[in-house]
């Protein structure tokens, strides 16, 4: 049985900083507010947004023994950019130390960062809350993304991924490989239209 969300969010107060505390908050709101636009499952689009981070404030070197000590595989990547690996131990965690059995919201903690081809409705709902929550502010695109979000999930999803690759481009940050899967992926998809 997987803990109230009362238990949760005085756990998260406790292992996120502040502003991170603040995001997950606004990504909870955000993602029920997506959900009830777009018919998906409140319940589910709530809790899946207060752990999408559960394991963002966790130090890289303990991230890379927390992965290692529990046989989660990470890809070069992820190695690489240690920020990446909190999807993949946000899942883990959402499961074993949160009591989450329903896949569906691992599924979407698992993918939130990287998103991937294909994904269902709550996986899309994650990732974008997680891009256009109040409290995010740096994306220029946000005043086009956030209306969007609520009218043509695809499409904002388009749009959040190609503005990431850009961001990516232009800081010489490494590009996951997932990443570029999921934009051809929404790319081709918006060509079909």
């Amino acid at each position: 049985m997987p803990e109230s969300m009362d238990e949760i969010k005085k756990s998260l107060k406790k292992e996120l900083d502040k502003s991170r505390y603040e995001h997950t908050l606004g990504v909870m709101y955000t993602a029920a507010a997506l959900a009830m636009a777009h018919g998906g499952n409140i319940e589910q689009a709530m809790l899946a947004g207060l752990l999408h981070d559960c394991a963002k404030c966790i130090p890289n070197d303990e991230k890379f023994s927390m992965c290692k000590k529990n046989h989660i595989e990470l890809t070069e990547s992820e190695k690489e950019n240690p920020a990446l690996i909190h999807a993949k131990l946000g899942a883990f965690l959402a499961k074993e130390k949160y009591h989450v059995t329903d896949e569906s919201i691992l599924h979407a903690i698992l993918v939130h960062t990287t998103g991937e081809p294909e994904m269902n409705l709550l996986d899309k709902i994650i990732y974008i809350a997680d891009y256009i929550e109040p409290n995010r502010n740096k994306a220029d695109n946000l005043p086009v993304v956030r209306p969007l979000s609520f009218q043509n999930l695809d499409a904002a999803l388009f749009k959040i991924l190609g503005d990431t690759l850009d961001y990516l481009k232009e800081t010489g940050k490494k590009i996951d490989s997932l990443t570029e899967q999921t934009y051809e992926y929404y790319k081709s998809k918006k060509n079909e239209n």
